[in-house]
């Protein structure tokens, strides 16, 4: 989340006469995050998140993010709702681009997961994977494996800038995750970012996820190796497989993995880790100057394709015996 569209009064009063939730009382916009200029509002009935979809997310892949979202919550999962405006609409306009306001979710997010957090995280992802089956629409994971290669060619210098040798480094590894990867695993839904700053969790129980702007449909189990990467390592780069063991016991507590599933983990988490490296090269150099915004940085995730590239089998420790 960031702020990179500034709304006067008047554009946010002009807005909300379409709806039916009272006036506005309080309204700021949040700087986390990269992707959209997001806001929290307070009104006379309650609190919305208002996100206004800047460059990345695409338009026309707005209906499947915010029908998934719907879909979710009318079958019991707990995220973020669209909110329609008198005419049923859900997907709006500010300063000609898209916009749409969401339900308030309660809740914390947690900066330090504990193995205790690692296990409600595994077990509600599962929980997502089992309430989006049956969602009619796809999207194509445009982020995923087949499009790395080519979103390197464009980076090789920026990665040289952040680290002398890096560039053939990243090309070995992407030569290796387009061999190893596996096909023929169970799809569907997936978050694609479940990360613990797009979880909540009130008394150190799951409460809720949202941020679905990266959704898409595929692997089932690459869902997981993001969560891994993103939940079971240390602030110093290692990987805590006790955390991981956790993870993925809780997943299993609602959907028991496949074999084919549990031995592609690690080239998953490996593909997993290639992918956020990548997208936080880009947007290392590329966040616009004057953005509310501090984008995240990707040698966090080089550490990480460290990891995985020396350690090759190192998720399958994390799996349950």
């Amino acid at each position: 989340m960031a702020v990179y569209t500034d709304i006067t009064d008047e554009e946010l009063a002009d807005l909300l006469a379409d709806f039916d939730i009272g006036q506005a009382t309080s309204f700021k916009g949040v700087a986390e995050g990269v992707e959209n200029s997001n806001f929290l509002l307070e009104t006379t009935t309650g609190r919305y998140f208002l996100t206004v979809y800047e460059k990345r997310v695409r338009e026309e892949d707005l209906p499947f993010f915010l029908g998934l979202m719907q879909w979710l919550e009318r079958h019991g999962f707990p995220s973020a709702a669209p909110i329609a405006d008198r005419n049923g609409e859900i997907l709006k306009r500010m300063r000609g681009k898209p916009c749409a306001l969401v339900s308030f979710l309660s809740g914390l997010s947690v900066r330090r997961p504990s193995v205790a957090h690692c296990r409600e995280a595994g077990e509600s992802l599962a929980q997502l994977h089992i309430a989006g089956e049956g969602f009619p629409m796809q999207r194509v994971n445009d982020l995923g494996q087949p499009y790395w290669a080519p979103m390197f060619a464009d980076l090789t210098g920026d990665a040289e800038k952040l680290k002398p040798g890096l560039a053939a480094v990243i090309a070995g590894d992407l030569d290796l995750l387009a061999r190893k990867w596996p096909s023929g695993l169970p799809q569907g839904v997936i978050h694609a970012d479940y990360f613990p700053d797009n979880v909540f969790f009130t008394g150190g129980t799951f409460a809720a996820a949202f941020d679905f702007y990266f959704a898409c449909t595929d692997a089932l189990a690459y869902d997981i190796a993001v969560a891994l990467n993103a939940w079971c390592f240390e602030p110093d780069g290692s990987f805590n497989i006790t955390a991981a063991r956790a993870l993925v016991g809780g997943y299993e507590i609602r959907r028991k993995l496949s074999d084919a599933e549990r031995a592609a983990l690690p080239v998953l988490a490996h593909g997993a880790a290639m992918r956020f490296f990548l997208t936080r090269l880009h947007d290392w150099h590329a966040t616009p100057a004057g953005a509310l915004v501090k984008p995240k940085d990707p040698l966090e995730y080089e550490r990480k394709l460290a990891v995985h590239r020396s350690s090759p089998d190192l998720v399958l420790f994390g799996s349950p015996a």
